[in-house]
């Protein structure tokens, strides 16, 4: 069970509103984990920037990007979190067995050794950042800009971030159609004339 409630979009103001809406177009649910931080506009709204940011800029992939996100995920053993990027990182082309066995990617021949650095970066980082070896990001210097180098912490470390969140609040994957604009809070729904 969550340990915060999730607003739902007659709960919040019209601005947070329109924010609900926008993702709600784009992924057929408001995510539980947007309707929690709603409880703080100010959090909404720059996290909503962040996340756009980090995961619809720049020029690494963002079928890398969810690629790591997931494996970071598994790592911290986040449902949240593996229920949606999964999806996304399968329908962005990664498959049902690369994505089912990726905690064996060192041995898998279908990542290419980019891949595979970035991986092993997602899960370094994850487990403890203080040791990237100097090999290692040698090693990623071989394959990436220092932009792309610094968008890939930046995934890393936001699904650091949204994992724990996620998990210290016990949150539960969010269902299609969840914080739609007909979905009322329940206590509305209770009190509402029939």
């Amino acid at each position: 069970m969550p340990r915060i409630s999730r607003l739902n979009r007659d709960q919040v103001s019209p601005e947070i509103a329109a924010g609900f809406d926008k993702v709600f177009a784009q992924r057929g649910n408001v995510p539980n984990m947007f309707r929690v931080m709603a409880h703080r506009p100010e959090i909404f709204t720059t996290m909503q920037a962040h996340f756009a940011a980090v995961l619809n800029t720049g020029t690494v992939p963002t079928k890398l990007k969810e690629l790591i996100i997931v494996r970071t995920s598994q790592v911290n053993d986040t449902p949240y979190c593996l229920a949606s990027h999964t999806i996304l990182a399968r329908n962005l082309g990664w498959s049902e067995d690369q994505l089912a066995h990726l905690a064996g990617w060192r041995n898998r021949q279908d990542f290419t050794a980019a891949e595979k650095a970035a991986l092993r970066l997602a899960e370094t980082v994850t487990r403890d950042a203080n040791s990237v070896s100097e090999a290692h990001f040698a090693e990623l210097r071989g394959y990436y800009s220092e932009g792309e180098i610094v968008e890939l912490l930046c995934a890393i470390g936001l699904f650091n971030y949204f994992n724990r969140f996620n998990n210290a609040l016990r949150m539960e994957p969010t269902n299609p159609g969840e914080g739609g604009p007909l979905q009322k809070a329940p206590e509305a729904e209770a009190t509402a004339p029939r």
